[in-house]
């Protein structure tokens, strides 16, 4: 068995699991709900326990993570131990990443009464927003999606899915939150939801609604469910809209946001133009015509959905959402206000979003306390060397402390530096396919995590960009989302994006010859054509 003593003192066994790991069992078990797991890769620290007698032995990664002061006291990381019988404490959840909910401006009558919910299924998080039956926003929300604890990227999801049973869990947790979302909108504005639309990646998607998703495991991918139609999720719901799926990782997520921009009230982006959707899996779109859409996607790993990093969060009051640098050093900038105090080990954890990782590796940059590689290096002016004192050693690597309880371990850089050479690689040969110099592209819009806060000069700073694009590149927020309102509320806009499959061509990036070498190229913080 598996005996667990929980931070406010209560105890429950749990039967071991076979082809789970630790930090899964406990989870399934209703534990860490809202907590950013990093989910098998040894990063976040987030599923800690101590063994109480008998601990496994340690890995590696452990004592980087934890160091060897807590290993001797029996810490170990869940997630890279199987769920075998043994005897743990968990500590108080770092659930520094909160729901967020926010209503609208109040109205009356039946224009108050919620009528449909408009869904964006992130692999990390999810966002809605419950509408009147005149398509107006009464509130929106985000949160954590509910299987991050069962693997925090899609191929890990995906091996989750192939455990036996393994599928059906996860499709239980996706419809599950939908429900508690259809029914927190009726108690919050009355009415009943009657329409649903579900816009999420091919991986997503297919969990959601518990379709075999083989085609999605393994090389060479295919997309065996096209999307385009009504849904049933289960009797108590609504049937859900489900945008087509235009490749096997461009998903509705990608012809939704397409919506959104073609009927956005400003009109449709010039051609050519790039939506890039960027989280947890990178999804472009070149539109090159209103009849020729050229495809692309790249793994770009949690990190910019701020998970798998060391003190890695989602957006949520009291993170980190920027660094600025003043003549005394760092100083954080936080989303509506910094970590709530409390007593030790009950106030609120520093935190730092994707977003906020790009500015501090961007101003750590420009200070040249980061060298082109990613590497620490102590730089000649005076604030640069200033910065660099904090640079010491934390186990087997470097680390610069930041003040305010926050490090930066170099290993959080390099993955950075990994989810800019993805990004790098998927323009760069978007543009060559189509023989388009960067600066022939009239816009770039980003979208997903990097799509609300990010500073384009941050991006051009680290080579996400080139110059010539840094200029052109919106901030498009969540057009995922905002397509899924359009589609719900503009039969025009449905009729468009069903038309859309045949229009599009995909490029498949980790088929094409040499697709190592270019992607090694490119893990440089300067922008690589």
């Amino acid at each position: 068995m598996i005996r667990i003593n929980t931070h406010d003192g209560k105890s429950l066994e749990l039967a071991t699991a076979e082809g789970q790991t630790l930090a899964q069992a406990i989870f399934l078990a209703g534990f860490w709900d809202g907590v950013p797991l990093c989910a098998g890769l040894g990063k976040c620290g987030l599923c800690r326990v101590r063994h109480v007698s008998a601990p496994p032995e340690p890995t590696a990664e452990e004592l980087k993570r934890l160091g060897a002061a807590a290993l001797a006291e029996g810490w170990r990381l869940s997630c890279l131990h199987p769920a075998g019988a043994c005897h743990v404490e968990l500590p108080r959840p770092k659930r520094s990443a909160r729901p967020r909910t926010t209503v609208s401006t109040a109205k009356s009558g039946s224009a108050s009464l919620a009528a449909a919910l408009a869904v964006d299924l992130g692999t990390t998080s999810i966002h809605w927003a419950a509408l009147n039956a005149a398509g107006e926003v009464l509130s929106s929300g985000q949160g954590l999606n509910p299987q991050m604890g069962l693997g925090s990227e899609v191929m890990s999801r995906l091996a989750y899915a192939a455990k036996p049973g393994g599928a059906e869990v996860l499709a239980r947790l996706a419809t599950d939150r939908l429900r508690s979302l259809v029914h927190g909108a009726k108690v919050a504005h009355g009415g009943a939801i009657s329409r649903l639309c579900v816009a999420g990646n091919s991986a997503m998607t297919c969990l959601l609604l518990g379709l075999p998703v083989t085609g999605l495991a393994s090389a060479p991918y295919r997309l065996d469910y096209a999307g385009g139609g009504l849904q049933s999720l289960a009797p108590d719901l609504p049937e859900a809209l489900v945008p087509p799926l235009l490749a096997p990782f461009v998903g509705a997520d990608l012809s939704a946001g397409l919506a959104a921009l073609q009927f956005s009230q400003g009109g449709h982006p010039a051609y050519p133009y790039l939506l890039a959707d960027l989280g947890t899996n990178g999804e472009f779109v070149l539109a090159l015509s209103p009849d020729e859409y050229l495809l692309a996607s790249v793994p770009m790993g949690p990190a910019l959905e701020g998970v798998g990093l060391r003190h890695g969060r989602t957006a949520a009051p009291g993170a980190v959402r920027g660094f600025a640098l003043t003549p005394v050093g760092l100083r954080p900038e936080y989303i509506e206000r910094p970590p709530l105090p409390g007593p030790e080990g009950k106030g609120e954890d520093p935190g730092i979003t994707g977003v906020g990782y790009l500015s501090l590796a961007a101003t750590l940059r420009r200070a040249g306390v980061l060298d082109e590689s990613g590497r620490f290096v102590v730089p000649a002016t005076p604030l640069g060397k200033r910065l660099a004192k904090g640079l010491a050693s934390l186990g087997n690597e470097q680390a610069l402390d930041l003040g305010h309880g926050l490090l930066l371990p170099a290993s959080d850089v390099e993955e950075l530096v990994k989810v800019k050479a993805a990004f790098n690689l998927a323009l760069s040969r978007l543009l060559a396919e189509a023989g388009l110099a960067p600066g022939a592209l009239k816009s770039l819009h980003l979208a997903g995590a990097m799509g609300e806060h990010v500073d384009m000069s941050d991006l051009a700073t680290l080579g996400f960009l080139p110059e010539a694009l840094a200029g052109r590149a919106r901030r498009a927020g969540n057009t995922s989302l905002a397509g899924a309102r359009t589609l719900l509320t503009r039969p025009e806009a449905w009729d468009w994006v069903l038309k859309l499959p045949g229009k599009c061509r995909t490029l498949d990036l980790a088929s094409e010859p040499g697709f190592g070498s270019l992607y090694v190229e490119r893990m440089v913080l300067r922008h690589v054509a």
